[in-house]
């Protein structure tokens, strides 16, 4: 089993930042991908940025604002958020992926609310 904790979520303005950071914990060395969701009100959950062996992968409309990195040594993932906008409103989920079996892991979530 692997556990995920997110933090780092807030209330902040347009055009602020925020850093949000996921503490894996648990049978980790088997993990190969880290992630970050999201999910807005009535909305679906959706891809924000992923990382596996070193490279990212981010939504469209997040590219040029947000950063994913991993830190291995301290088994966490980390989401640099730029430039926010009312739209990236939402809770943020830490998410972790084991290939072999496939296993598929979530985090509680935290709230990112961007508003004047």
């Amino acid at each position: 089993q692997v556990q995920l904790v997110e933090s780092g979520g807030g209330l902040v303005q347009p055009g602020g930042s925020l850093r949000l950071s996921c503490a894996a914990s648990g049978s980790i060395s088997s993990i190969t991908l880290m992630g970050w969701y999201r999910q807005a009100p009535g909305k679906q959950r959706e891809l924000v940025a992923t990382v596996i062996s070193g490279v990212r992968n981010y939504a469209d409309s997040v590219k040029g604002r947000f950063t994913i990195s991993r830190d291995n040594a301290a088994n966490a993932v980390y989401l640099q958020m730029n430039s926010l906008r009312p739209e990236d409103t939402a809770v943020y989920y830490c998410n972790a992926q084991r290939p072999i079996p496939y296993m598929n892991y979530w985090g509680k979530g935290t709230l990112v609310t961007v508003s004047s």
